[in-house]
C-alpha cells in the first residue's frame, strides 16, 4: 500500500505532495515536467531555483516548524534570494497558492 503525504492549514488538506529530502531529489524538485497539480515539499532548503522549468512557481519559505515565512511566485529562469529563517520550502505550480489562500503566517502540516 503507498501512502500519499498531504499538505495541511488548520486540519484543512491543501494539496497532495510530493518530499523531496534527499540532495538529487531537492537538485531536481519539479525541473522536466509540463504542469504540476499537487506541492512538493524540499527540505533542508532556504532558496531556490527554477532554471530549465517549463512553467512559473508559487514558492513558500518555511520555518523549522512549518510556519510560512515568505511567499512568492518565481517564473522560469531565476534563483530567489536565500530565506535565512527558512528550514523547507513549498513548491506548487503558479496559481495555487492563491486558490488555496496560503500567506505568510499561515501554520502548514504534513499529514501520512
Amino acid at each position: 500500500m503507498v501512502v500519499v503525504p498531504w499538505l495541511l492549514r488548520d486540519g484543512e488538506v491543501l494539496a497532495s505532495l510530493e518530499i523531496a529530502d534527499g540532495h538529487r531529489a531537492r537538485a531536481k524538485g519539479l525541473l522536466g515536467r509540463e504542469g504540476f497539480s499537487g506541492a512538493i515539499l524540499l527540505r533542508p532548503a532556504r532558496s531556490v531555483h527554477t532554471v530549465g522549468m517549463r512553467f512559473p512557481i508559487d514558492v513558500a519559505f518555511c520555518d523549522a516548524d512549518m510556519r510560512v515565512v515568505r511567499t512568492l511566485t518565481m517564473p522560469p529562469y531565476r534563483i530567489s534570494l536565500p530565506v535565512w529563517r527558512a528550514r523547507s520550502v513549498i513548491e506548487a505550480e503558479a496559481g495555487a497558492f492563491e486558490r488555496w489562500g496560503l500567506a505568510p503566517g499561515d501554520q502548514l502540516e504534513v499529514k501520512g
